[in-house]
């Protein structure tokens, strides 16, 4: 979901025959939140709750990608296990837990909201990412299409909270952030428009639960 390629998107379906069971009206603020949450956790929470509060949104779409390319197969659970995990996570109607990139047959974001956007004309849509995915954002396939497609709200992560407010996003569109105090009208504003939110930060990491996974265990 997050490098680039070469491959040119080509829907494995047409707009009107996938069901994606999001069920987005015309009018509806909706966060897209993207990654391999292998595993989820409640840092992954915190950055969904906080965009779906701060922002005012009706509703948050977990993506949950097939396969994250730049980390090892061998190490990622599979689809199945991940979205199930996601959904003892975050229960609720305000949160959607989806598979849409394995539906279509992409891994690329750049394309996943192309789609999105074309099949929801008249829903707001927002990407959300933590502030540790805003340092490394420069290297995503098409990224600053993805800001010039729909505005972007990041939220503060440990770690990266210094660091993602000099990276290269940032700086390239640092003329597009908005202050924080106009968050709640991200959604309806003219993409490229990013905000930054800080919040109680969260620490827990999928590498540092993965890690500690791998521990052997001490009788």
């Amino acid at each position: 979901m997050f490098q680039a390629g070469p491959a040119p998107f080509k829907p494995a379906v047409a707009h009107g025959a996938l069901r994606d069971g999001l069920n987005l009206s015309r009018g509806m603020r909706v966060g897209l939140f993207g990654g391999s949450f292998n595993p989820p956790h409640s840092g992954h929470l915190h950055v969904a709750e906080t965009a779906r509060i701060r922002l005012g949104l009706d509703k948050v779409v977990w993506l949950v990608s097939p396969q994250n390319p730049l980390k090892s197969a061998a190490e990622t659970a599979t689809l199945a296990q991940r979205m199930a995990w996601v959904r003892d996570l975050a229960p609720g109607p305000d949160m959607i837990v989806s598979d849409v990139e394995t539906r279509i047959h992409t891994q690329w974001t750049i394309d996943t909201l192309r789609l999105l956007k074309a099949r929801y004309p008249g829903v707001h849509f927002v990407w959300v990412m933590g502030s540790d995915n805003l340092m490394g954002f420069h290297h995503w396939k098409g990224w600053t299409d993805i800001a010039r497609l729909m505005p972007m709200a990041v939220i503060a992560r440990p770690g990266s909270i210094l660091g993602s407010r000099f990276a290269p996003t940032s700086t390239f569109f640092a003329d597009r952030r908005v202050p924080a105090s106009r968050a709640p009208v991200l959604a309806e504003m003219d993409a490229p428009a990013w905000v930054y939110l800080t919040a109680p930060l969260n620490p827990q990491s999928s590498t540092a639960i993965r890690k500690a996974a791998a521990q052997p265990q001490t009788p």
